[in-house]
Formats: structure tokens, C-alpha cells, sequence
């Protein structure tokens, strides 16, 4: 019984991991009180709009650099970048091309990709860098010595991005790849900087009607429906399982001092909460 000796020094879960089916609905259960280790809960995840901030240059993109370095000193930061309205002309192109969505994302990773490298060489002077994926087993030393890091906002996907519900756009870019980074090191903020004041009834751009919501539960926007969102519906559709991110904040990038209000817990913009959660942390 080669098996018996390693197994006997498992915990009672590990051995039903070990013999059981990983398929098996009562093992999963049972690992869902096992705790959950918040990697670097001291983060702040910062995800800053292609379109809405980006793609406007230097009079968007300079004086939030500016607010950045500011905050250097006393809050810690992952800046993720979107891909902006390149992305939406690579995109119509491919469609029309008849490429599958796999290949959509290739081509949106790509320009965020872009966006990521322009505000690093910005921000290069204070010593900022910019890290890919694969690098990111080096991201908590470059958050200790510097401060800041930055990434490109698509999730590492791919080819491998799943085909969506309806139509043929990705359907977990930027704002979704920006909310998985801060789920999985437990961040303590998630904050998106928009050119908006935060989430409406309806685009505010269009319609003058529309109402600001300031502070709404994932389980009632879900609810409501809205025709028009400020962030990625695939976003609030994993704050319904996830374990650390708690809220998702906007706030308006064309605003000086927002993006440090919110640093600062600060109810500035549009906060999204999970009214649902049940936080399981290590000890």
C-alpha cells in the first residue's frame, strides 16, 4: 500500500481530495470553509479607462499621472489600463473578417497591451514598471520598493476566452481582468477611473434624463437590468462569488482629487457592494 503512508499525514479534507472526485458536489462544499489567504491586502487595484481617459491624451492622461505620483507615498498600487477605442476598431475589423472571439481578444489584449506601455514610460522616471502576467510573481516587490506596478487590463485568456451569450465582442476585457487581480490578492480597494461620476440609469452622455446612482448592491443592479453600464456586466457577475472584493468603486478621472478621495475610503463616485458575501479569511 504505497499510498497509505503520505495519505495518513492529510487532513481530513485532503484525503477526500486525494479519493474522492473533484466533481463531487458535497468535497466542494466542504472546501468552502477552508480559509482564504488574502495575498497583498494592502493593494489598492487601479484600473484607468482606455476610452474614457486614455485615448483623450495628455489632458486626461497627465494630471492623473500627477495624482498618482501623489500617492505614492502612502497607498500602494496595481494600474491597469483598458484598450480604448482601438480595440473597438480592431474588433468591427475582425468581425467583419469573420474571426472567432478567441482572436478578438488577442487583438484587445494587444492595445491594452499599448496603453500599458505608455503610461509606464510616463510614469518611468519615479521607477515604475510595467509587468505581464508572467512576471507577476515579482509584482509585491515592485509594489515594496516603488509603490506602484503596471499591467495590461484583458485577462491572460486569449485564444482560450470563452464564446459570450449573445454576439461575438469578449465578454470579460479589461474591467473584468483589472477585478480578477484584485480578487486573487485579496486587494483592499478595486477602483475604476472613468470620465464619468459613476453608474447612471441610463448614459448620461445621451440621455439627460439619467439618474446617478451613488451606491447600489450587485444583487439590484443585476435586478434592475440596466440597458447601459459603467463597467463590464461579466464584472458583477464575479462579485457574486467572490471571496475578497467586497465593493467595486467609479470615480471620474477628469476630476482632480478623486481617484485620491477614493484611496482614501472615501464615498466619492459610485460604490457597487455585494449585499450577499460571506468573507471567509486566514488566520
Amino acid at each position: 500500500m504505497p499510498n497509505a503512508l503520505p495519505n495518513a499525514h492529510l487532513s481530513e479534507l485532503g484525503q477526500r481530495l486525494v479519493a474522492g472526485s473533484l466533481s463531487d458536489a458535497a468535497l466542494q462544499q466542504a472546501t468552502e470553509a477552508t480559509p482564504d489567504l488574502a495575498i497583498l491586502p494592502w493593494v489598492n487595484v487601479v484600473k484607468i479607462g482606455g476610452q474614457s481617459i486614455m485615448d483623450r491624451g495628455r489632458s486626461a492622461v497627465w494630471p492623473l499621472v500627477d495624482e498618482i505620483v501623489a500617492n505614492l507615498p502612502r497607498h500602494k498600487m496595481i494600474l491597469g489600463t483598458g484598450a480604448g477605442t482601438r480595440a473597438r476598431h480592431v474588433y468591427s475589423l475582425a468581425i467583419d473578417l469573420g474571426l472567432p472571439v478567441g482572436v478578438l481578444t488577442v487583438l484587445g489584449t494587444a492595445v491594452a497591451w499599448q496603453n500599458a506601455q505608455m503610461l509606464q514610460y510616463l510614469l518611468a522616471r519615479h521607477g515604475i514598471a510595467f509587468l505581464e502576467p508572467e512576471g507577476f510573481a515579482s509584482l509585491p516587490h515592485y509594489l515594496m520598493e516603488r509603490g506602484a506596478v503596471i499591467c495590461q487590463g484583458m485577462p491572460p485568456y486569449k485564444l482560450w476566452e470563452a464564446n459570450p451569450a449573445l454576439g461575438r465582442i469578449p465578454p470579460q476585457r479589461t474591467d473584468t481582468g483589472c477585478f480578477l487581480i484584485a480578487e486573487v490578492f485579496g486587494a483592499r480597494k478595486m477602483i475604476y477611473v472613468k470620465d464619468e461620476d459613476g453608474l447612471f440609469t441610463a448614459d448620461p452622455k445621451k440621455d439627460r434624463d439619467a439618474r446617478f446612482i451613488p451606491r447600489i448592491s450587485v444583487q439590484e443592479l443585476l435586478r434592475q437590468d440596466l440597458n447601459d453600464l459603467v463597467v463590464e456586466r461579466a464584472v458583477l457577475d464575479l462579485m457574486l462569488t467572490a471571496r475578497h472584493v467586497r465593493e467595486i468603486q467609479f470615480v471620474n478621472g477628469l476630476k482632480p482629487g478623486q481617484l485620491t478621495a477614493a484611496l482614501d475610503g472615501e464615498p466619492v463616485g459610485t460604490i457597487i457592494y455585494n449585499a450577499g458575501m460571506r468573507r471567509v479569511d486566514a488566520a
